[in-house]
């Protein structure tokens, strides 16, 4: 475990339980962001890939 992600997990241990499922809504919110951001920038992509995948010799992929 890399050192920063050591520290944090000493920091969320000190907190009081009660506090712990405030940790895990939030870090469930930043990867849910996270994802949004990933699946934006694959679909900012595809325009610019759409001369390569549409193509009359690729065609007969599209049938199967």
């Amino acid at each position: 475990m890399p050192t920063n992600a050591e520290a944090l997990m000493t920091k969320i241990q000190a907190l009081p339980v009660e506090r712990l499922a405030e940790i895990e809504d939030f870090v469930d919110f930043i990867a849910s962001r996270e994802q949004e951001h990933a699946t934006s920038r694959a679909t900012a992509s595809a325009p610019a890939f759409a001369a390569i995948w549409s193509n009359p010799e690729d065609d007969v992929y599209d049938a199967l």
